[in-house]
């Protein structure tokens, strides 16, 4: 009965400093009760729902069929595989990166605590890799997207049966886009480290493709939406600029390759490249927050005073996040959830909450804690903090509802994706057509396929949620969601 009381004053807090902070350190002294480790073996199985191309033997998302068998035809390449980025049947290769190097992240500094779910995690990982190098495997060029976005949103089609525009998007030294190629770079720098033991050939050949692409995209400066502008906006046009992507690349590539020049380039650049800005800000078109927590980690460590400057812009990032301190880019929902303005939340909320984690981790290795004007944040706190975040999507928020498919009594049910929502083959082997799908997509019953581990774009900033697929911002799962819950969720299911 305690318990209960507890937990619905946290979920009808309304954020202020003091009492929120006191009320987190209650959260995480009678804890949550879910399970992280069934949670991360369902965050892990999602990626296998978004896959496309020739499905492997041990697929084991069953209502999945091959698709996109040709994806490359009409340029003269093998563009197949990789993933669809949430509940379209696009193949966005800027998401679809970010993916890639934060799924690395999580498995660089959180895999020792994933157990089973380690083999798992590095497939996830290796199917998008395999399909970055395909795209990257001509010299100063990088194909960065796969299908007409226009002709494919005009349909509610299957992926298995799709029969929409399958054009191929490149970026080139006359058309540049250092904003997809720098992720792109990061993403193989990212990958190559978690091969690093596993595969070690494979594991070069991902740092040396790195170092090609960074190279080709530090070049031939310029933003995609520039070059592509009608394929890539509004989708995912380039909205912060190209700068903060040639940072981060080289500082993954810093990283995976302890090349000097790589050292020196994020020195050099940092002024020039806007390292100081927008601090609080983390997802696939902003790499600001991460770029300084990860350069942190060797500040922490005290072999890198050079990069003290990353340091402090990670301090201040740290600050602006903690609840009650004000900064008009981040809110907290009544139920606490954190909440930035735009589509799709849930995405703001595990980048975040992951850098909180990680720059917690760093901290304690350190021996060292934030100070926030009058408040110190801790590297306890920090975790509490990251922890509150995971446990409101696993349930513990207003709703009483997992914003996780298939974990908790309570979850979605009619979720905006196109695999999901439709029969699968084998339940209606019949092609269904273009228009055909509208009729699912409008139907008030739950989705015929449970895609299990689709975290959804969430609550808005009142903790409601429409479980209705026509409102897309809420309730479409995407890759980039579930990428840095992966190392949140090893991390809790190590340390409940």
């Amino acid at each position: 009965m305690a318990r209960k009381s507890l937990t619905t004053s946290l979920r009808n807090l309304r954020v202020t400093a003091v009492p929120f902070l006191v009320l987190l350190s209650l959260h995480a002294v009678i804890g949550s009760g879910h399970d992280y480790h069934d949670a991360l073996r369902k965050s892990i199985l999602f990626f296998e729902g978004q896959r496309s191309g020739k499905l492997p033997p041990d697929q084991r998302v069953k209502w999945r069929r091959d698709s996109a068998l040709h994806d490359g035809s009409t340029v003269g390449r093998d563009l197949t595989g990789g993933y669809y980025d949430a509940g379209d049947n696009i193949k966005f290769g800027f998401p679809m990166a970010f993916t890639t190097t934060l799924l690395s992240w999580s498995i660089v500094d959180f895999g020792r605590n994933m157990g089973p779910e380690l083999k798992n995690a590095v497939k996830a990982v290796k199917w998008a890799t395999d399909y970055l190098l395909k795209v990257t495997a001509v010299p100063h060029v990088v194909y960065v997207q796969v299908g007409d976005a226009y002709s494919d949103h005009n349909c509610w089609e299957r992926p298995e049966d799709m029969d929409t525009l399958r054009s191929a998007y490149k970026i080139d030294g006359s058309h540049p886009g250092s904003d997809v190629a720098g992720e792109t770079a990061a993403a193989l720098a990212a990958a190559s480290i978690v091969f690093r033991s596993r595969d070690p050939a494979y594991s070069r050949l991902l740092l040396n493709r790195a170092v090609r692409v960074f190279d080709f995209a530090d070049r031939h400066r310029g933003a995609y939406s520039g070059s592509l502008r009608s394929a890539v906006c509004p989708f995912y046009c380039d909205v912060n600029g190209y700068q903060d992507e040639l940072l981060w690349g080289a500082v993954w590539l810093h990283k995976a390759s302890r090349r000097r020049r790589y050292r020196e380039y994020v020195v050099k650049n940092e002024v020039i490249l806007h390292a100081g800005d927008t601090i609080n800000e983390f997802g696939w078109d902003n790499k600001h927050a991460g770029i300084n927590v990860l350069i942190s980690k060797e500040v922490l460590m005290g072999r890198a005073e050079y990069f003290e400057s990353f340091k402090q812009n990670a301090d201040d990032f740290i600050c602006s996040i903690l609840p009650g301190i004000s900064h008009p880019q981040v809110q907290y929902s009544p139920g606490g959830l954190i909440f930035k303005a735009g589509g799709s939340n849930m995405q703001h909320v595990t980048s975040l909450s992951f850098l909180l984690l990680a720059y917690s981790s760093y901290l304690s290795h350190a021996n060292k804690v934030v100070p926030c004007g009058e408040t110190t944040a801790s590297p306890a706190l920090l975790k509490q903090l990251a922890k509150r975040q995971v446990d409101y999507i696993l349930g513990d928020n207003p709703l009483g509802m997992s914003y996780m498919v298939g974990y908790g009594p309570r979850y979605p049910l009619r979720i905006h994706h196109r695999g999901s929502s439709l029969p699968s083959v084998q339940a209606h082997p019949a092609r269904i057509r273009c228009k055909e799908g509208s009729r699912y997509f409008l139907s008030p019953n739950p989705n015929p396929n449970v895609h299990v581990g689709a975290v959804v774009g969430g609550p808005n900033i009142t903790d409601a949620f429409p479980d209705s697929r026509p409102f897309f911002q809420e309730s479409e799962p995407t890759t980039y969601i579930n990428a840095p819950l992966v190392g949140l969720l090893a991390y809790f299911s190590a340390h409940p």
